[in-house]
């Protein structure tokens, strides 16, 4: 029982310390935002196809030049502050106690930390880019071409140094893919980036993210990953600052250098719970994150539509815009996402649990 409240207290230390951290740097990151003008310093969005997007300039127009960019920072620097200094003082004070709450460890959160570093600063150029006088940012294609590059090495870290071959499959025997684990790791993180765009409406992505790490904190937890379960809550905490000054009328909006770090780092870590932590960490991302999911569907979906039939499938996509242009409010699609994104979550960590007492 002492064991357990110990290992309960250093999941809820990083995610209390992220945020709290997260809350200090925020008045000095929006002074600079807002001193800066960073935000787009031209209104307006255009379709895949390079028409205007009337229906999202009408809605939005005006919200993106309202506030700054890059509210993301809030998120991964909170968190490299909360693990960098946990190791710091660990190693500076190297009693028993301060020990365990060191979770920087090579077989468990390098790959992660490395991962959200590394995607954040990258969103964080395109983020400077766009904020330019006429910046549009780096080129869609450009952008997903860093992804495939990042994830390709990542998912070759996966096969080659941490000997991942195998997706787990909830009752059922593991399935073998060996070195395709790597283009797995590539479809998957692409798929998670293109979900980015969920940053669409005040308070939508922070409170959905949360959603998504905090059940994989559970998962992490429950399989003695402590370190990983450490890691993922430090993101929580991070995520309930940015979504403090998020929450609708938003400070700033969180951006690529959020977005591209957030959903690069939870393909790494769904990966690192399934073999590599006896769970089935791959094969619950699409129930954890169906909102993700319906996100990217509803664009892909909108286009085919377009391409085959001649017209729109929805009003505007992706999805939660769509509703925004049938009348609802935004606070109610923000509200109703976050309700959904709770029960999503929940019902993934149950089969993940349920699976894990299988396995």
């Amino acid at each position: 029982m002492d064991s357990m409240l110990s290992d309960i207290i250093r999941i809820l230390l990083p995610a209390t310390g992220a945020f709290m951290i997260g809350m200090a740097l925020t008045p000095i990151l929006t002074h600079y935002l807002y001193a800066y003008k960073a935000w787009k310093k031209r209104a307006g969005k255009e379709a895949w196809d390079g028409s205007a997007a009337h229906e999202f300039n009408r809605l939005h127009e005006a919200h993106e030049v309202r506030a700054p960019r890059m509210g993301g920072i809030v998120v991964w620097a909170s968190v490299a502050i909360t693990i960098l200094g946990a190791s710091l003082i660990a190693h500076l004070y190297p009693s028993a106690a301060l020990l365990r709450l060191d979770f920087l460890s090579r077989n468990q959160t390098w790959v992660p930390f490395a991962t959200l570093i590394l995607g954040s600063l990258v969103g964080l150029i395109d983020d400077l880019l766009v904020i330019r006088p006429g910046g549009e940012g780096l080129a869609l294609r450009y952008r997903l071409l860093i992804v495939v590059v990042l994830a390709s090495y990542i998912g070759w870290w996966f096969w080659a140094k941490l000997d991942v071959s195998t997706v787990n499959i909830p009752f059922a025997d593991p399935v073998y893919l060996g070195v395709l684990i790597i283009p797995l790791f590539v479809l998957v993180s692409l798929a998670l980036y293109a979900s980015g765009v969920i940053d669409g409406i005040d308070g939508l992505s922070g409170g959905v993210f949360a959603s998504i790490f905090a059940s994989y904190t559970m998962i992490a937890f429950a399989q003695d990953q402590l370190n990983l379960a450490a890691f993922s809550a430090a993101i929580v905490g991070g995520l309930l600052a940015f979504l403090w000054f998020n929450i609708p009328p938003a400070r700033f909006y969180m951006s690529d250098t959020g977005t591209m770090g957030l959903t690069l780092t939870l393909a790494v870590i769904a990966f690192m719970t399934d073999q590599l932590g006896g769970g089935v960490g791959i094969f619950v991302l699409p129930l954890i994150g169906m909102l993700l999911v319906l996100t990217v569907a509803s664009d892909v979906l909108q286009i085919l539509w377009r391409i085959f039939f001649g017209r729109k499938l929805f009003r505007i996509a992706p999805l939660h815009h769509h509703f925004e242009a049938l009348g609802w409010p935004g606070y109610k699609v923000v509200m109703r996402y976050w309700v959904l994104s709770i029960v999503c979550a929940s019902a993934g960590v149950i089969v993940a649990l349920a699976a894990i007492s299988r396995l």
